[in-house]
C-alpha cells in the first residue's frame, strides 16, 4: 500500500509551493524519517548542536542523474547518499548530517518515488547519518530526465585524509573489488544478462576502524580506478606501481568490459576506496578492511619518480612488462552517476 496521500503520479501542482506542496513534502519526510541530533521542525533549515571540540568541519555535495535510476543492486536515492557520505568519510570525516533536494518531472510515478525514498531511509538508518534537511521541486514533463537528486553532507574531523598524502614506500590497499557499479547499470541498459551488482554501500564504518592508519584515500567513482588513483598520484608526484595479478576485477566484470570494449580501469565504484598506507601499518589495516570486505587486498606500491615522465600510475604486466596507466581524457563510459 502507497504512503502517499494523492494520486499515483507527481503533479505540477505539487511543486507550486502551496498545500498540495506541503502534503508532499510531509509524505517524503515520513518515509525518510529521523533527523537524529538535528533539530528541524519544518523551518528553513535545521540546527545542530556543535560539541565543544568539534574539530574541523567538512562540507561536501553531489547531483546525480542517473539512466537507468533503477539498477541491480540499487536506485538513484541509494548512491545519492552513499555518494555523499563516502565523500565525507573518505576525507576522514564523521558525517552528521545529509541535505536532501529532488526534482521530478510532472507525471513522475508516486510509487517509483517511494522506492526511492525508502532507499534513502534504509541507507540513513544503517549507516547513521540523518537527513536533515531538504528541498522537493516538480517541473513541466520533458524539462528533465525523469528525476534529479542533489545530495549534500557535513561531517567532523580531527584530522583530515588527504588525497594527496600519498608517500614514497606506502603499499595501495583496495577495499574490495572495483568497477561493479559501472558494469551494474550498463547491463541494465543494454539488457545484457549478468549476476552482477553495483557495489553501492556506505564507507563511513570502515573508515571509522582503519582511517588513523592511512596517508591517502579516495573513492574510485566517476573515472575508476585511472582517473582516482592518477590523481593522488600526480598530486603527490609520484610513480604508482601496480600488480596487474592483484588487481581486484571479478571476472564477470573483465567479460562485461571486453565484450562493450570498455577501459576496465575507468570503470566506477560506489562502495569502495583506494588509499594509501605505510609498510608498517599495511597489514593492520588490511586485517581490520577483510572484516569488512573479504576481497580487500594491496594491489601496488609507491615509490620516488625519477623525472616528470615517472609520475603517474603504471601497471606491471603477467609478461614483464610496464605501461603508463593514463588519467582518462574526453569521453568516459556511458553515464553512470
Amino acid at each position: 500500500m502507497s504512503k502517499f496521500k494523492n494520486d499515483k503520479s507527481i503533479s505540477l501542482e505539487e511543486g507550486g509551493g502551496g498545500y498540495k506542496s506541503s502534503e508532499l513534502i510531509s509524505d517524503i519526510r515520513k518515509i525518510v524519517k529521523g533527523v537524529g541530533r538535528w533539530k528541524n521542525s519544518g523551518d528553513d533549515g535545521a540546527v545542530f548542536e556543535l560539541p565543544k571540540n568539534p574539530g574541523k568541519l567538512v562540507f561536501t555535495t553531489d547531483a546525480f542523474i542517473v539512466d537507468p535510476i533503477f539498477f541491480p543492486g540499487g536506485d538513484i536515492g541509494k548512491i545519492a547518499m552513499c555518494g555523499t557520505i563516502n565523500d565525507l568519510s573518505v576525507m576522514g570525516a564523521r558525517p552528521i548530517g545529509i541535505s536532501l533536494s529532488i526534482v521530478m518531472e510532472e507525471g513522475f510515478p508516486r510509487e517509483d518515488l517511494e522506492k526511492i525514498l525508502e532507499s534513502i531511509g534504509k541507507v540513513s538508518k544503517e549507516s547513521g547519518v540523518p537527513v536533515a534537511t531538504g528541498d522537493t521541486k516538480v517541473t513541466e514533463k520533458g524539462k528533465i530526465d525523469k528525476i534529479e537528486i542533489t545530495t549534500s553532507g557535513v561531517g567532523l574531523a580531527e584530522k583530515i585524509i588527504p588525497n594527496n598524502g600519498v608517500r614514497a614506500g606506502d603499499f595501495i590497499i583496495a577495499s574490495g573489488d572495483l568497477g561493479e557499479h559501472s558494469v551494474a547499470l550498463l547491463a541494465k541498459r543494454f539488457n545484457y544478462q549478468t549476476k552482477i551488482k553495483s557495489d553501492s554501500k556506505t564507507l563511513n564504518k570502515e573508515i571509522e576502524k582503519v582511517g588513523k592508519y592511512l596517508n591517502a584515500c579516495k573513492d574510485p567513482t566517476r573515472g575508476g580506478l585511472a582517473a582516482n588513483l592518477g590523481e593522488m598520484a600526480e598530486k603527490a608526484g609520484l610513480k604508482v606501481v601496480l600488480d596487474e595479478e592483484s588487481l581486484p576485477y571479478k571476472k564477470e566484470v573483465r567479460a562485461v568490459t571486453e565484450l562493450l570494449g570498455l577501459d576496465i580501469f575507468s570503470l566506477a565504484s560506489e562502495g569502495r576506496f583506494l588509499a594509501s598506507v605505510s609498510p608498517k601499518n599495511a597489514q593492520k589495516a588490511l586485517k581490520i578492511l577483510k572484516t569488512f570486505n573479504k576481497e580487500a587486498k594491496i594491489i601496488g606500491k609507491a615509490q620516488k619518480a625519477k623525472n616528470k615522465q615517472e609520475i603517474g600510475v603504471f601497471l606491471e604486466t603477467k609478461l614483464g612488462g610496464s605501461r603508463k596507466i593514463e588519467i582518462p581524457r574526453g569521453k568516459l563510459i556511458p553515464r553512470i552517476c
